[in-house]
């Protein structure tokens, strides 16, 4: 049999349950046990103070207690005279009743015989002794916990009048008579409810049965809770099992039911937000595909019929020809040389050399050279730099890369006759960089987006206009890797405005 994880913890409930309950039937019984031992000793060392007045009225009597020594049927006439103080006449636990009390001291016992009063009519008048003995008695009622086998007397002189004469520790009570001690009793304490009457011990059975029967009943109840309760706790865990299921094979709709508000159910929004990661992902991987054989079946066609048409001699090889083929193959390896960053990128391999540099230099050295670009393609281009110098931790290279990237973004998309600005300002912490060109601008909505990869406005993806459609993502991967960030706007001048901001010093990690 599987041991799954409700049954774990079934178990692990059932476990401590058992045994807590166990340990406390256990720890219960045994200080009922001993609770009731010492509520017998208690009781019986009051039948002592009233054995002692009843062996101090016999003295009188008698003038010694010679007829005691080693009588024990001498004790037992004694002993019937009085009723334990846990002993009712029926022998359950109860009250010394009034008929069954000691004489007052100094009186003695009444002459055999005689027989205690109606019931009803009180106590004996004063002067008379107490009851006679119970002689019809069962024995359990006479000595109902072996209180004579328990007893040891001795007399003033060290004599020992009945009991064992080497005695353990146990109570004791003085025998006196006109303030001078004519003996002492002693009596061995009970240790275990063995030694009580039957009725006592039936009691006392009767408690712990009753304590281990509910303990019983109470682990049965928490077996059924437990396996209740572990089914209950894992019905989420069953739900995110099935959804993870669904999610390996592929199905990445699948989403986990929030079946609680606990930490369980902040399980089920992750693994929710994951599967919405993957589904996000899945598209993007297929239009990413889509787009991507888009892309290389475009150049491809192109150079193939340029090389059918020179093939079937309707196109001659002269410089045009080959001028034509060579553009193309340039647009095909430009894409691959872009994928290749981007998956360099995704993987973490992608090489910086990472150097003090000053941006404003570069970034002007930049801009000098696409001059004469913005020029043929009809734009006035212009910038501004700081005073001071900006300088930075970075990579050059890719650093261009980036510039030359917004900026050719600029020339194809701004309509002729329209404007480029570039403005390089720099505060404490970090240099800004922003290229606005005029109109055409981005749709509104649209700004966050064109930095996703194979993303472009122009959706009908003309070669006069667009390009692959990664330059924007590859500068996006450059910039946070510089640990900076860009955005677009709309500008001011009806066209789009790239910010960029890179930190003045930022720490990388070495290549």
């Amino acid at each position: 049999m599987r041991l799954t994880i409700a049954r774990k913890i079934a178990l692990a409930v059932v476990a401590i349950v058992v045994l807590s309950i166990g340990t406390m039937a256990w720890v219960t019984s045994s200080n009922l046990q001993r609770g009731f031992i010492a509520y017998l000793n208690d009781m019986q060392a009051q039948d002592l103070d009233q054995l002692a007045e009843l062996l101090a009225a016999r003295y009188r009597k008698e003038g010694d207690f010679e007829w005691l020594r080693r009588q024990p049927r001498a004790l037992r006439d004694v002993l019937d005279q009085m009723t334990p103080q846990i002993m009712a006449d029926q022998g359950g636990p109860g009250r010394r009743r009034r008929d069954d009390m000691p004489p007052p001291r100094g009186e003695g016992p009444p002459p055999r015989g005689e027989g205690p009063p109606p019931r009803g009519e009180g106590p004996p008048p004063r002067g008379e002794g107490p009851p006679p003995p119970r002689r019809d008695a069962p024995p359990g009622l006479r000595d109902p916990m072996g209180f004579a086998a328990r007893i040891s007397i001795i007399d003033a002189q060290g004599g020992v009048l009945m009991g064992p004469p080497d005695f353990p520790p146990g109570m004791e009570r003085k025998v006196a008579v006109d303030g001078a001690t004519v003996a002492t009793i002693r009596l061995r304490p009970l240790r275990q409810a063995s030694g009580a009457d039957a009725s006592a011990t039936g009691f006392l059975r009767e408690q712990v049965r009753d304590i281990l029967v509910l303990s019983v009943l109470l682990c049965v109840a928490s077996i059924l809770v437990a396996l209740w309760l572990a089914r209950h706790l894992l019905r989420p865990v069953a739900a995110l099992r099935d959804v993870t299921a669904r999610l390996a094979r592929g199905q990445f709709d699948a989403r986990a039911p929030l079946l609680s508000r606990d930490e369980l159910a902040e399980l089920a929004l992750h693994v929710n937000a994951m599967a919405q990661a993957l589904e996000e992902n899945e598209q993007q991987r297929r239009r990413m595909i889509a787009d991507i054989s888009h892309e290389l079946r475009t150049p491809l066609t192109v150079i193939r019929g340029e090389i059918e048409a020179l093939l079937d001699g309707i196109r001659q090889a002269d410089p045009g020809a080959l001028e034509s083929l060579h553009g193309e193959v340039l647009r095909l390896n430009k894409l691959v040389d872009d994928l290749h960053q981007l998956t360099l990128a995704d993987a973490g391999d992608l090489q910086f050399d990472w150097q003090r540099l000053a941006f404003d230099e570069l970034a002007q050295n930049v801009f000098e050279r696409y001059q004469a670009r913005a020029a043929a393609a009809g734009l006035v281009f212009t910038w501004s730099l700081p005073a001071g110098r900006v300088e930075l931790e970075g990579d050059a290279g890719r650093l261009t890369q980036v510039i030359i990237n917004l900026l050719e973004n600029s020339v194809r998309y701004t309509d002729a006759g329209g404007r480029i600005v570039a403005t390089l300002a720099a505060d404490s912490t970090d240099a800004e960089l922003t290229i606005e060109d005029s109109a055409p601008g981005v749709p509104d909505g649209a700004h966050a987006s064109i930095f996703g990869r194979l993303y472009r406005v122009d959706h009908a993806r003309t070669r006069e206009r667009g390009g692959s459609g990664l330059g924007l993502a590859i500068c996006k991967m450059l910039v946070e890797a510089h640990g900076g960030t860009i955005d677009a706007s709309p500008s001011p001048l009806g066209g789009v405005a790239m910010r960029l901001r890179l930190p003045l010093h930022h720490k990388h990690r070495s290549a």
